[in-house]
C-alpha cells in the first residue's frame, strides 16, 4: 500500500481557494483509481513551525524525536507527496519554506560527497498544485515565477526527480463565472496528471 502525504501550505478555507479545491479534486479522482492508497494530510498552518534559529538547527539534528525534527523524520516514510501550495508575491508561503527548512537535513534527506550533494529519497514522486493570480505559465512570465521553481529545485536536490506541476491560471483575471467555468473544465482534464502520478 503506498503512503502519500498531502501537504497543505494555504491558510484559507478550502471553498476560498482554488489551490485547495484543486488539490482536493486531484486526491478525489486518484483515490478513485487508487482505493488502497493511503493519503495523510498535514496542515502547515495547524503546525508549531519555527523559523530556522540556533534551536531548531540543533534540535533537527537529535537522535531523539523532537518537535522539530519530527518532521523530517516523517517525511522520510512516505512513497509520494502532493504540495497545495498558491503562488503568493511570484513565491510560495513562507510557511512552506520554513517546512522546507524543516526536512532538507543532511545524512536524512540528502549527503555530502566527494562529488557533491546527493539525494536519499529516491523512487518517489510529487506534485505541487497551485493557483496563481495571472499566467505565469506563459514564455514572458515564466522568469517571474520562483516558488514552484524552488520547490522542484529542492524535492530533486533531496532525490525526488520525478515532480510534476499542476496549476490553475488567471484567477484574478477574469469575473468569477469565468473563472469557475476554466475551472471546471481543468478538473475534468486531469487524467494525464493522475497517470503521472501513479
Amino acid at each position: 500500500m503506498e503512503r502519500i502525504l498531502y501537504i497543505k501550505g494555504s491558510p484559507k478555507e478550502t471553498k476560498d481557494s482554488y489551490t485547495l479545491r484543486l488539490a482536493e479534486a486531484f486526491m478525489l479522482n486518484y483515490k478513485k483509481n487508487n482505493p488502497d492508497a493511503e493519503i495523510i494530510e498535514l496542515d502547515l498552518y495547524k503546525e508549531d513551525l519555527k523559523h530556522l534559529d540556533l534551536e531548531v538547527m540543533g534540535a533537527l539534528f537529535s537522535e531523539e524525536e523532537n518537535k522539530h525534527n519530527k518532521h523530517v523524520n516523517n517525511f522520510i516514510k512516505f512513497d509520494k507527496y502532493i504540495i497545495a501550495s498558491p503562488m503568493w508575491n511570484f513565491s510560495i508561503p513562507s510557511i512552506v519554506k520554513t517546512y522546507i527548512d524543516h526536512i532538507a537535513v543532511v545524512n536524512k534527506t540528502f549527503k555530502y560527497t566527494e562529488n557533491g550533494p546527493v539525494g536519499l529519497l529516491t523512487g518517489k514522486k510529487a506534485i505541487h498544485i497551485c493557483a496563481r493570480g495571472g499566467n505565469y505559465s506563459s514564455d514572458e512570465r515564466q522568469h517571474l515565477e520562483m516558488g514552484d521553481k524552488y520547490l522542484r529545485l529542492m524535492f530533486n536536490f533531496m532525490g525526488i526527480s520525478s515532480f510534476n506541476t499542476l496549476s490553475f491560471e488567471n484567477t484574478a483575471v477574469y469575473e468569477k463565472a469565468k473563472v469557475e467555468e476554466h475551472f471546471s473544465k481543468l478538473i475534468e482534464n486531469l487524467d494525464s496528471y493522475i497517470k503521472d502520478f501513479k
